[in-house]
């Protein structure tokens, strides 16, 4: 087979990092049902945590769904990116409500404590990584008589 038959499309550390932090959210979300089951949709209980992060079932579908972009834009440096930028943006804003929110069980909906702030900012930082990776050069080298 020759060359131009047969391309391997290779993948960018960041777009496997963006797959396996759509990966650990998805599975994150999913198990958190466990731990909540549906009640309290969108209630704030101290005693509901995985692994010592608040959740609720609103939270939990919240981590679903970032999972499920994660695996649904990883593959494309493009799609990649646009991951990492709802990362960043998205847990962002989440670490700035949680500063608000964590003391405040009338508005924290999300049921967000301070191991859940933490996470969310390095979430948003992870973000960044896969939305700002150096993009690779491009090989400008003319080919010649060998």
């Amino acid at each position: 087979m020759t060359q131009s038959m047969h391309t391997t499309r290779t993948r960018a550390p960041f777009q496997w990092l963006a797959l396996a932090i759509g990966a650990v959210y998805l599975l994150v979300g999913v198990a958190g049902f466990f731990v909540t089951g549906f009640e309290g949709f969108a209630e704030h209980d101290d005693g509901q945590t995985l692994l010592g992060f608040a959740i609720n079932p609103l939270h939990n579908i919240v981590h679903v769904l970032i999972g499920l972009l994660g695996l649904a834009l990883w593959a494309t440096p493009g799609g990649a990116r646009t991951f990492g930028w709802l990362l960043a943006v998205g847990y962002g804003a989440a670490f700035v409500y949680g500063l608000i929110a964590v003391d405040d069980p009338e508005i924290n909906i999300l049921n967000i404590n301070v191991a859940d702030n933490w996470l969310h900012i390095v979430s948003a930082v992870a973000g960044l990584v896969i939305a700002l990776w150096p993009r690779p050069r491009p090989d400008t080298t003319m080919p010649g008589p060998a």
